[in-house]
């Protein structure tokens, strides 16, 4: 009988100890689904609007050259379904600029297609390889006969962002 109080006395701190572990573990999956929800703000090293110019204005300034770096502002439209760790914007020739974060120190929320968003960083013409061009399209949800059909490198413009803000829609 008295070993039972004692070891009655010796687990309680241990069972509340668990129960507030499984308390925070609940508020913090809440706060990450509402900060989920939260799309518009800043993400990655800080970005004052200067100078930004539209995709029409980038193409135009890679004509003449393989890099440019600056601000660039346009439309999300699709995002990485795993991470947010890149996404894409329309450029005016009908292709699409990948976007990625330098050191991929930051992601942007994988719901945010369709918002507007001005990038600070550097344009590059890449050749982007097979290999590449298939893990991008499976970060996408294609099929796996859409990722068959990738055999060819790709030369396009790409974006390295050291800070973006996304801002809300109009």
């Amino acid at each position: 009988m008295k070993y039972t109080k004692i070891i009655a006395v010796l687990a309680l701190p241990l069972f509340f100890a668990c129960q507030a572990e499984k308390s925070e573990e609940v508020v913090s999956e809440e706060n990450a689904e509402v900060e989920a929800e939260v799309i518009p703000g800043s993400y990655g090293a800080e970005v004052n609007e200067t100078t930004a110019m539209n995709t029409t204005q980038l193409m135009a300034e890679m004509v003449d050259a393989d890099s440019y770096e600056g601000q660039v502002y346009g439309e999300i439209k699709e995002v990485c379904t795993k991470k947010g760790c890149w996404l894409t914007m329309d450029l005016p020739d009908g292709e699409s600029m990948r976007v990625t974060f330098k050191d991929y120190g930051f992601f942007v929320p994988t719901t945010s297609q369709g918002f507007p968003i001005l990038l600070e960083g550097i344009a590059t013409r890449v050749t982007t390889d097979v290999e590449t061009l298939r893990h991008f399209a499976e970060d996408e949800g294609k099929s796996a006969e859409e990722i068959a059909d990738i055999t060819e490198p790709k030369v396009e413009i790409t974006f390295e962002a050291t800070g973006v803000i996304i801002k809300d829609k109009a």
